[in-house]
């Protein structure tokens, strides 16, 4: 009896089909496993919308040896795509990085020129307007004549703001220099707004014209290079804003509307417009066809 038992123990074991051993993944879970990490990656380098399917194979039965082409093809095309995607991936994280780098760089030069400021460490006012014919070095202007020494000394308030706008437009116009365009625009701009009575205001605001249209914007140069001629004509960077309206106008194929401006200019300050820049008038009408 006891052994009718063993041998009923040994024939149930032997019975155990094959299937309950653990089966090593075919290529259809392969595919499946890829298309599911596909569409992760997906969602994360394309937010807006996946992209079309590039596999390209149909699902229909075939013969076996095509079908197991079809799906090595399918296979290899989605790997491809994965790997490109995690390029592209690694490549916009590193452009985040850098741009992160350059943020804290600037924001590092930024509290220190603060700084600066508070602790009295600009330069005076005086040194700073002596080195205005540099200002913008494609229209030399002659030295600002000497102030009148029965002069009363400015409250110790309005000459830390004097001096606060001087260091607030250099420092558009050093991003000029370095043809930093859009840098260059967005100081000068905040200079002339935290500085409403400063004299460089009408030096900001021409510069961000000039910083607009030298970075392929003329009609917001335009626009930038008008509202500064129009809202203070008797600022220091008038005529140039009413020069440089023309090279604008020019850039946008309007040079009727050119000659205008350079007419006017000639018109309101003709007799007080620095010889710099009336050097420059002819050659701009020329150009213009005035």
């Amino acid at each position: 009896m006891t052994r009718k038992l063993l041998l009923g123990l040994c024939a149930l074991t032997l019975t155990v089909p094959a299937t309950a051993q653990k089966q090593q993944p075919t290529a259809e879970d392969r595919l499946y496993r890829l298309e599911r990490q596909t569409r992760q990656l997906q969602r994360q380098v394309f937010p807006k919308g996946q992209p079309a399917d590039t596999a390209g194979f149909s699902d229909a039965p075939a013969a076996s040896q095509t079908v197991v082409v079809a799906q090595s093809a399918r296979i290899d095309a989605l790997e491809r795509q994965l790997a490109e995607m995690t390029r592209l991936s690694e490549e916009n994280g590193n452009r985040v990085a850098t741009l992160e780098t350059e943020l804290a760089r600037l924001r590092t030069e930024f509290d220190a020129r603060i700084r600066q400021l508070e602790a009295g460490g600009a330069p005076a006012p005086a040194a700073t307007a002596a080195a205005e014919p540099a200002a913008e070095p494609v229209v030399a202007e002659a030295t600002p004549a000497p102030r009148p020494a029965a002069q009363p000394p400015r409250p110790a308030r309005t000459g830390d703001a004097v001096a606060d706008g001087e260091a607030a437009y250099d420092a558009g116009y050093q991003l000029w220099l370095q043809k930093r365009y859009p840098q260059a625009v967005t100081a000068l701009k905040a200079m002339a707004s935290s500085f409403p009575g400063h004299r460089r205001v009408s030096w900001a605001n021409n510069l961000a014209g000039r910083a607009l249209l030298d970075s392929g914007k003329p009609r917001e140069a335009a626009e930038a290079l008008l509202a500064n001629y129009r809202g203070n004509p008797k600022g220091e960077r008038a005529p140039d804003s009413l020069f440089y309206l023309g090279q604008s106008l020019v850039a946008l194929k309007q040079p009727a509307q050119a000659c205008k401006a350079y007419a006017e200019l000639e018109e309101v300050y003709g007799a007080s417009m620095r010889a710099d820049l009336k050097s420059l008038l002819p050659a701009a009408k020329s150009r213009a066809g005035c």
